[in-house]
């Protein structure tokens, strides 16, 4: 049984060492590897990937291409217009989106309760993830601004999530960034990153640089990764994963990584 991680770039993912020890902790024989796919070709790559692997996850830049090819798509992942896990089957590709998910737990963790319900949090950015994350986060009860640089793209967002909001940097809860390492903040968006109580980058390792560009305490994002990873084992393989020991894993590789 082989899964894998594909995108660009790929190499630094923290999927294979999650995956491998959800899998030996359920006593399943199987490999997870990862696999750079550009942007733009994931149609030619998309028969190979069937006839090797039960299925996928899916990183930057490859999400909304991702959606477009499969020929089933549930619902939340048609609403974001982007897949970040695929399962291949007799009936095509199937695909799904748990980063909503993963986000509504990492946010919830930032804030240091058990769910976002009733909590405010501003999502930066109006890409894949970032759409991901508003409608996750609005769905599980909390409450959503938005702010990104393309004005079109925060309009996009408000119109899919309900209830969501612009951000004008008043007091919020957590702030819940996607935007890429080394993106200019402008100095209002910089002053309301530093005030406010909680932050979390949805990169991990090297790519997470806005706590130390900040100069104060930022999460990172394998809480996110981690719980969209358990999320898509149990849509693949139908069981309950090793949450625990998935952490662990993930913790020790960026360690390992880092030293």
């Amino acid at each position: 049984m082989r899964l894998c991680v594909i995108g660009d770039p790929v190499a630094h993912s923290l999927s294979p060492a999650i995956h491998r020890a959800a899998l030996r902790a359920a006593g399943i024989a199987g490999e997870y590897e990862a696999l750079r796919i550009p942007a733009g070709t994931l149609r030619e790559r998309l028969d190979g990937l069937r006839a090797r692997y039960l299925g996928c996850n899916v990183t930057t830049p490859l999400k909304e291409e991702a959606a477009a090819l499969c020929a089933r798509l549930d619902d939340f992942a048609r609403a974001v217009g982007a897949a970040n896990t695929l399962r291949f089957d007799a009936e095509g590709t199937a695909g799904w989106n748990t980063d909503g998910e993963g986000a509504a737990v990492a946010a919830a963790r930032a804030a240091g309760t058990s769910s976002v319900e009733g909590v405010s949090v501003a999502v930066l950015g109006t890409g894949p993830a970032a759409r991901a994350a508003a409608l996750g986060i609005a769905q599980r009860g909390g409450r959503v601004a938005v702010w990104g640089r393309r004005e079109e793209g925060v309009r996009g967002v408000l119109a899919l999530v309900a209830g969501a909001r612009p951000w004008g940097f008043e007091s919020i809860d957590v702030v819940f960034s996607t935007l890429p390492p080394g993106v200019e903040l402008p100095p209002l968006l910089a002053g309301a990153l530093v005030a406010a109580p909680a932050v979390v980058d949805a990169n991990y390792g090297p790519r997470a640089d806005l706590g130390a560009r900040l100069g104060r305490p930022v999460a990172d994002g394998l809480t996110m990764l981690v719980a969209q990873a358990a999320a898509s084992f149990r849509l693949w393989l139908g069981i309950e994963p090793d949450v625990t020991a998935m952490e662990r894993a993930a913790k020790l590789e960026a360690a390992d990584r880092s030293a």
